[in-house]
């Protein structure tokens, strides 16, 4: 072999790894509400992207504890400010979507209001949602129940989940009569419908803000405001960052 073919054999080795790590995805933790809608994104952005969903908490642990996470977005400003507290954020968080709070039962149940949700749910029945210590819909739905004066009556039959697709999902399988989730989770679930729509005013703004850990996640957070991303996320059930619109 001449000296030309093995010096650009040597010098495509070396720039095949290169290549590679150009394309190393960039990895997201996210709650659980946003799949589907960050998968679509995922197809959008520019660089391969590495998804995993669970509970704002337990994200915002894992992340805390070094988790090799370049971009975090949760469903809660309290969990993020926690994690912001860890030191553990390279840049503020920004928030890139809000959504509303709904409660929902099988599909083709009739819509009920608040003072029938006990009878709807009747002798052993559970209302699924997300457990209070590390999901946030599980914090909001507790805030609408003592709002609504319906924490007293309902507290001991709950069915407290890791995420809110997991209460998703015993409300779909009818395995629970009643969840308490948000617009987007009952949007992207054919087999369940939404029997009430809770008030806004009765619990803390939903809204997910987003921050990168390296500062290879800042691009995927500054594509998430774009109105590219914003779009989709308004395709899934949720509302944009920005309020009023």
């Amino acid at each position: 072999m001449s000296r030309i073919a093995v010096l650009f054999s040597l010098i495509c080795s070396l720039a095949a790894p290169l290549r590679a790590g150009a394309e190393t995805p960039v990895t997201v933790f996210a709650a659980a509400s946003l799949r589907g809608a960050l998968e679509e994104i995922a197809a959008a952005f520019p660089a391969p992207l590495s998804l995993a969903y669970g509970g704002s908490g337990t994200m915002a642990r894992q992340v805390a504890a070094g988790a090799p996470a370049d971009v975090v977005v949760l469903a809660s400003s309290d969990w993020m400010d926690w994690l912001e507290g860890q030191g553990r954020l390279s840049a503020t968080p920004q928030v890139i979507a809000r959504n509303r709070l709904v409660l929902i039962a099988p599909a083709g149940a009739a819509p009920l209001s608040e003072g029938e949700i006990s009878a709807r749910l009747g002798d052993s029945g559970r209302l699924a949602m997300g457990q209070r210590e590390a999901v946030p819909a599980g914090v909001y739905a507790q805030q609408w129940m003592q709002q609504a004066g319906l924490w007293d009556n309902l507290h001991a039959r709950l069915a407290e989940t890791d995420n809110v697709r997991a209460a998703l999902a015993l409300v779909a399988r009818g395995d629970a009569p009643l969840g308490v989730v948000y617009a987007s989770d009952a949007q992207a679930e054919p087999e369940v419908r939404v029997v009430l729509e809770i008030s806004d005013e009765t619990h803390d703004p939903i809204t997910y803000p987003a921050a990168a850990l390296t500062p290879k996640g800042a691009a995927l957070v500054d594509f998430l405001l774009t109105d590219e991303a914003q779009a989709i996320l308004v395709d899934h059930g949720f509302l944009k960052a920005a309020h009023g619109s």
